[in-house]
């Protein structure tokens, strides 16, 4: 197996990908903390691009929790049915809303243990919404940054969790929530999971990766 990275390497990495993807942000279209929460819901095992087409008409017509318990099962599976897994997520959805009026006054709760309570929400979830919606550090590990970190070489896991951990130890903190947008933008425009790019990479020379195609 091939070494890891040290931690100048990685932050060589993360400085040349900052340069590359200066526009590195979360992709999902969101204007507060509720819309982020229910957006990052949908999108598991759903694109980006689909997800923000179905909230720019759930959001004009569901602007608060209230809002979607009034909308019902049915009313939003039909609504969301294009994101794929549209019951389980509308389950959830209604599951999280109800749990912010009754346990959280209304609003979404601002820390990642809190955020883990609600119906729906795991790490992942809960690390997207904390860190974009509150600005506290954290690294999402979703498919593009667990492939990415680890083919890299900054991290060598075989789980999302201890991919987390190692990515925590490598990276300052300051830098978590923009490394994680950073690998993602890598994943989906460069190292992408069936034949990455690898010519067409700004890091190539630092990667670890075995299978590198560099013509």
């Amino acid at each position: 197996m091939a070494r890891r990275l040290d931690k100048k390497e990685t932050a060589i990495v993360i400085e040349r990908l900052r340069e590359a993807f200066p526009d590195a942000r979360a992709e999902l279209d969101f204007s507060n903390p509720f819309e982020l929460l229910i957006a990052t819901i949908l999108s598991a095992q759903c694109t980006d691009v689909r997800v923000n087409k179905v909230t720019k008409n759930l959001f004009n017509i569901a602007k608060k929790p209230e809002d979607y318990l009034k909308l019902g099962f049915l009313e939003l599976s039909d609504i969301i049915h294009s994101c794929g897994f549209y019951q389980s997520k509308a389950k959830n959805i209604l599951g999280a809303c109800q749990m912010i009026i009754d346990d959280f006054d209304g609003e979404v709760p601002d820390t990642i243990e809190d955020l883990m309570k609600l119906p729906g929400v795991g790490k992942k979830t809960a690390n997207v919404v904390a860190s974009n919606a509150f600005g506290i550090p954290a690294i999402a590990v979703d498919t593009h940054v667990f492939r990415v970190s680890n083919r890299m070489g900054i991290a060598k896991a075989t789980t999302v969790e201890k991919t987390e951990a190692q990515l925590q130890r490598m990276i300052p903190k300051n830098l978590w929530t923009l490394s994680h947008h950073l690998m993602i933008f890598q994943g989906r425009r460069v190292c992408k999971a069936r034949r990455p790019l690898c010519a067409q990479c700004t890091v190539t020379d630092l990667c670890k990766y075995e299978q590198k195609e560099l013509s």
